[in-house]
């Protein structure tokens, strides 16, 4: 039977794919919508809900400017879709704003995108899952008290998903994507439809007043309260850069494909958002920050939470809270915010393993797993988004400050860097140059308006949170400097000599001895059989008699090498040995010592605490020795053979062929 471990990992993970089957997990474009797209298509359903909060605060009477500020959203995130469709085509290698910034900006530019979509894609998680969260207890009031709960229990399925690899996970979660799609374009379709046929609908808090925070808003206080609206409202925007990144998982053609799912996902997502805005006034949604501001709701308003914005759409637009479609428009929202957060398990190791590459990130994030998914960065994914959702108690309304200015400052240096590369294209080119004009106009009023929103943004929210992301961003960015300088170091001290260094003068052998058994026998034999110049045995002497039992041993059976005993009067073992050993290199600095420790292999888990925990640390103190190497000589016990057995097959043919499982070489 195979281990534990080992089959659980097989139930969740799936079995694991060859190298040479990477082609095979190749994406088509209707596969890689829901995959790479489900956050931004999700955005819409939390985006006019955070645009009508902000303006709740100055009043009902502000609320009629949601459609401006809700038009101005939608015509930058046309411009953002349109934008990036360039870098698809100039960068098909899948670095997205990160190689755009790095190769026409320079080194630190790159890294301060990669900071900033590193967090962007943390918080992806975070705020897709709770918002998701939030629209289950809006169907289902009495799960509220285990709102932390449910979210992390979502990010390890997530997780779980993930590593079962992007194609495997991306057929999991179309079916939610499209669900949603359909759902809402219905809830639009009807919506609109009643509308013009004189029935509007009419949602559940159309009777409720809101208590304005501030009152009598004019001038500067009002187009600040514009500003802070419109920026909440970008988070529609999070999660457009992702097909940017993952042009490499489509089919070819790679950048073709990737620039037309670009269109697609711009499309819908420009027209869910304009739906749902529009029924949020028709319907007359009324809805606060701060749950007792709303005159007239029902209910505790310290504990009970509010109906989300797209929930009294479809309450009221459907016909009621109780009926199939409603629940259906609930379920399919809490499934894409959920699986929204998908768009970061794609991107965020993507470009995890981009860093790695270029060494600005550990080189374990850049390894493929056994599904063939960079299992590493999903890992880390998840803890850090898990850490986030405790410590913010799973509030979206909280986390969701700290969303979008990573996403904007990456916007905003890659459509720079976009700029600078058609400026050289131009200077080059002899044919298309209208063309390279035209994409150079494009990128330009793209780096304009998110550097616009980048500062709106960095102003209304740096109070509410973002300073939080301004902090994280250069601790990242600061992190990965260090860590390339180490793998730099490392290199340079690594790089081989013109010439092979000197051989040693001399080898001097040592094998540890605190029993003479089987295993310090085999380090013995094993010791003299590479004819070191010196070899000797050593003990430390922590009980005088079990040293004086050794040293009668020694001689009762005339061991052929000397016996060195080294008193220990503290009774340690890991010190004298070192000091003795230093010694030795002390007095021959071009000598090598040479250090054998027998060691005991055991095959159950919990014998590991049994034995070996001296040599374990005696090995990690001599490894930073120099000219001192460090050789274990294995004694495998008997467990570890009944191990073995557990693990053995019979293959086809082994019992009539006459061969046992017991012994195959």
């Amino acid at each position: 039977m195979p281990a534990p471990t080992s089959w659980l990992k097989r139930l969740v993970v799936g079995r694991p794919f060859r190298s040479d089957t990477l082609g095979e997990t190749l994406l088509p474009k209707w596969l890689a919508l829901p995959i790479f797209a489900s956050d931004p298509l999700s955005s819409v359903a939390y985006a006019t809900q955070e645009i009508l909060l902000i303006l709740s605060i100055g009043g009902l009477a502000y609320f009629t400017l949601a459609p401006w500020v809700g038009l101005g959203v939608a015509v930058l995130l046309t411009v953002v879709v349109i934008s990036y469709r360039q870098v698809v085509k100039a960068y098909p290698s899948g670095g997205g704003s990160y190689e755009v910034a790095s190769r026409n900006l320079g080194s630190r530019a790159g890294l301060v995108v990669a900071g900033a979509l590193m967090v962007d894609y943390i918080m992806t998680v975070a705020v897709s899952v709770a918002s998701g969260v939030d629209n289950i207890i809006s169907a289902v009031p009495q799960l509220n008290d285990y709102r932390i709960v449910l979210n992390i229990g979502f990010i390890v399925v997530l997780m779980a998903m993930n590593l079962r690899g992007i194609r495997e996970s991306g057929r999991a979660f179309a079916a939610p994507t499209y669900l949603f799609i359909a759902s809402v374009l219905l809830l639009v379709v009807v919506g609109l439809g009643r509308t013009l046929a004189g029935h509007a609908p009419v949602a559940e808090s159309a009777g409720y007043e809101v208590r304005p925070e501030q009152v009598g808003l004019t001038g500067f206080a009002l187009v600040f309260l514009l500003l802070r609206s419109f920026a909440s409202g970008c988070t529609a925007l999070t999660g457009v850069e992702a097909i940017s990144n993952g042009v490499p998982a489509f089919r070819k053609p790679k950048a073709l494909n990737a620039a037309r799912t670009m269109t697609a996902m711009g499309t819908t997502a420009v027209v869910m958002f304009g739906g749902i805005t529009a029924l949020a006034l028709i319907t007359k949604v009324h809805i606060a920050e701060n749950t007792c501001d709303l005159t007239g709701f029902t209910g505790n308003c310290e504990t009970d939470p509010q109906r989300t914005v797209i929930s009294q759409i479809g309450a009221a637009v459907f016909g009621g809270d109780r009926t199939v479609l409603f629940f259906v428009l609930q379920a399919a929202t809490a499934l894409i915010l959920i699986l929204a957060a998908n768009t970061a398990f794609n991107g965020f190791p993507l470009l995890a393993s981009i860093l790695a590459q270029d060494r600005y990130l550990p080189r374990q994030l850049h390894t493929r797993g056994d599904r063939l998914a960079f299992s590493n960065g999903i890992i880390a994914l998840s803890l850090v988004a898990g850490i986030l959702i405790f410590a913010f108690d799973g509030s979206t309304t909280r986390l969701i400050q700290l969303y979008i200015l990573g996403v904007f400052t990456s916007f905003t240096l890659c459509q720079a860097g976009m700029v600078r590369h058609w400026n050289r294209e131009l200077a080059t080119a002899t044919t298309g140059r209208g063309a390279i004009r035209r994409s150079r106009l494009i990128n330009a009023v793209g780096a304009l308006l998110t550097a616009i929103v980048l500062v709106v943004v960095l102003i209304t929210k740096f109070t509410h949170g973002a300073y939080l992301v301004v902090i994280a961003i250069p601790a990242l960015y600061l992190l990965m400097r260090a860590i390339h300088r180490h793998y730099t170091h490392v290199r340079e001290e690594l790089r081989p000599d013109e010439e092979f260094e000197l051989l040693p003068s001399r080898v001097h052998a040592i094998v540890l001895v605190s029993t003479l058994h089987k295993p310090s026998q085999r380090a013995i034999a094993f010791a003299r059989a590479t004819r070191p110049d010196t070899l000797s045995a050593i003990t430390v002497n922590v009980d005088d008699a079990d040293t004086r039992e050794l040293r009668r041993q020694w001689e009762q059976r005339g061991m052929k090498i000397p016996l060195k005993v080294i008193e220990s009067p503290y009774r340690e073992i890991t010190r004298p040995v070192v000091q003795y050993v230093k010694n030795l290199r002390r007095d021959s600095p071009r000598d090598v010592v040479c250090v054998y420790i027998p060691e005991y292999v055991v095959g159950r888990w919990w014998e590991n605490v049994l034995h070996n925990q001296s040599s374990l640390r005696l090995k990690g103190r001599l490894l930073f020795e120099p000219g001192v190497m460090v050789t274990s000589v294995p004694w495998q016990l008997h467990s570890t053979t009944r191990r073995d057995l557990q693990r053995v097959r019979p293959l086809p043919g082994d019992i009539r062929r006459g061969v046992t499982t017991q012994r195959r070489s």
